[in-house]
């Protein structure tokens, strides 16, 4: 694909669209409508007693309440991980020793540049919350299993969360996670993202 013109139509504080005239790898010449942003990531955090941490938080764009994993979006040349532990932090109030990557999500790829990097956190600690003046939600533990049913079910029909959940379930029964990059990789240290 190569991109043969570009407008830019919006220019906010997070997100930038443009109508990007392309040529298609078939040679279709195509006017697209597309938002960037620049990628989020999301936490499966999971206690000792294997119960993860979920959000439950008010959307606007939903008008309503979504369960959500713990996430954030990446601040300029800021390395995946290190949004990981921030937004752990500061939206459940807890701090990993160990890390694994649960691979990339994309979001909405037909109009959304968005990637999302999952990650499993484990062995935690608590630590004072640290919330944003825009953020409501609340912080509840809910046994690991029951969480994935519900994903499975469509209670939990965040996009992040679903998959987060299904994937750090098969990486906890020791199976190779589709999308790692990594597979054979060991949990991340701390510090070195």
């Amino acid at each position: 694909m190569s991109i043969l013109k570009v407008r830019n139509v919006f220019q906010g504080r997070i997100l930038r669209v443009n109508v990007e005239t392309v040529r298609l790898p078939n040679g279709h010449v195509s006017d697209l409508e597309i938002i960037h942003h620049p990628g989020g990531a999301a936490v499966v955090a999971i206690d000792a007693a294997r119960r993860v941490c979920l959000l439950r938080q008010y959307r606007h764009a939903v008008a309503g309440w979504v369960w959500e994993l713990p996430a954030g979006k990446l601040e300029p040349q800021e390395p995946a991980q290190t949004t990981a532990r921030r937004e752990l932090i500061e939206e459940a109030g807890q701090s990993a020793h160990s890390w694994r990557s649960l691979g990339t999500y994309v979001s909405s790829p037909g109009v959304f540049t968005e990637i999302v990097h999952l990650y499993l956190a484990q062995e935690l600690d608590s630590v004072k919350m640290a919330l944003e003046e825009g953020e409501l939600l609340e912080v509840h533990w809910i046994d690991f299993q029951d969480a994935c049913a519900r994903a499975e079910e469509g209670e939990i029909n965040d996009g992040k969360t679903v998959v987060g959940l299904l994937r750090a379930r098969r990486a906890l029964s020791s199976a190779p996670v589709a999308g790692d990059p990594d597979r054979s990789a060991p949990d991340v240290p701390m510090g070195s993202a």
